[in-house]
């Protein structure tokens, strides 16, 4: 496996957990992401067309590489229930060796299929 760096973490506000797991567990199954998260109970305050909102949200985290960030963020674009869903990718700096390899194997399977 390459250096830690090639491993993104992809966070996803969702309006539920039910549209969080059908999103993860799409890009689980065509192997955009090692593993999704699904985290309840986040409020969410922003401003939306001129107005402040607040939400109750749902947060999914899913992890992947650098090289599927891309194709990952139109996967869930295209199925997200928002018009304009929050896809944000951070660099893990870091991790157990081990789980990072697994994240890179799992993923390159995509690459193969």
């Amino acid at each position: 496996m390459g250096p830690p760096m090639d491993i993104h973490l992809v966070f996803c506000s969702c309006p539920d957990r039910d549209s969080a797991g059908r999103l993860a567990a799409s890009a689980v199954e065509a192997r955009l992401a090692a593993c999704a998260s699904v985290l309840p109970g986040m409020r969410s305050v922003y401003r939306w067309q001129g107005r402040i909102e607040q939400a109750d949200e749902v947060l999914l985290l899913l992890k992947t590489r650098a090289a599927l960030v891309p194709a990952l963020t139109e996967h869930l674009r295209a199925a997200h229930p928002y018009e304009l869903p929050e896809v944000l990718a951070v660099q893990a700096a870091g991790g157990l060796p081990a789980y990072l390899a697994w994240v890179a194997e799992e993923t390159r399977r995509s690459e193969r299929a």
